[in-house]
C-alpha cells in the first residue's frame, strides 16, 4: 500500500544534523531492525512519538529533537492487519515479542526476523501498532527500511526556516 502523510519522530538531538540517516538505529537495533540495519521510526502521532521516547514512563525522557515529516512511501506492509500478518506469515506475538529482553538474553529477536524476511522482499517498511507501555490501540508507528528525498519512498524534514544543524561541528 502507498501511505502518504505526516509522521514525527523525537530523536537524539546528537543526531539534528541527520535527521533522516537511520544511522542511530543502525549502531544498536531496535524492535524492528537488527544491528547495522537503518531504519527511521517514526510515530503518526505526536502522543505516540512522546509515548515512545519516554518508553511508557510519563513525564520521563532525555533531551530530544522533535521533527514532522512529510512521507510518501509506495509498497508499505500494514502490520496492524491480522489479515495482512497472516498473508505473510507474522504472528501477532513475534511482532509484540520483549525484543529488549530477547537482546539481554543473548538470542535473536522475534520482530527482527519479521524485519529480515520484509526486507528481503523490497519491503520499504511497515506500519505497526505501537508496543509502547500505556499505548492506545490506535496509536500507531511507520517503520522504514528504504527512504529517500524522491518518490516512491519520499520522507523529507519539514524544516523551513533552516533550525537544524548541517553537520555535528554546527553545534556550540
Amino acid at each position: 500500500m502507498r501511505w502518504s502523510g505526516i509522521a514525527y519522530r523525537a530523536h537524539d538531538p546528537r543526531w539534528a544534523w541527520a535527521p533522516i540517516s537511520g544511522e542511530g538505529a543502525a549502531s544498536k537495533g531496535g524492535r524492528f531492525n537488527p544491528v547495522g540495519t537503518p531504519a527511521l521510526y517514526l510515530a503518526l502521532s505526536l502522543e505516540g512519538m512522546f509515548l515512545e521516547m519516554g518508553h511508557g514512563f510519563a513525564h520521563r525522557f532525555e533531551p530530544v529533537t522533535v521533527c514532522s515529516y512529510l512521507v510518501d512511501v509506495d509498497g508499505i506492509v500494514d502490520l496492524r492487519s491480522a489479515s495482512e500478518c497472516a498473508g505473510w506469515g507474522i504472528a501477532a506475538d513475534d511482532l509484540a515479542c520483549a525484543w529488549a529482553y530477547e537482546r539481554a538474553s543473548g538470542r535473536k529477536r522475534a520482530s527482527w526476523a519479521v524485519a529480515e524476511k520484509l526486507i528481503g522482499t523490497g519491503v520499504p517498511g511497515a506500519l505497526v501498532p505501537s508496543f509502547a507501555i500505556g499505548a492506545r490501540s490506535d496509536m500507531t508507528n511507520l517503520v522504514l527500511w528504504r527512504w529517500g528525498a524522491d518518490l516512491p519512498y519520499m520522507v523529507r524534514v519539514h524544516d523551513p526556516s533552516a533550525r537544524l544543524p548541517l553537520d555535528p561541528s554546527d553545534w556550540p
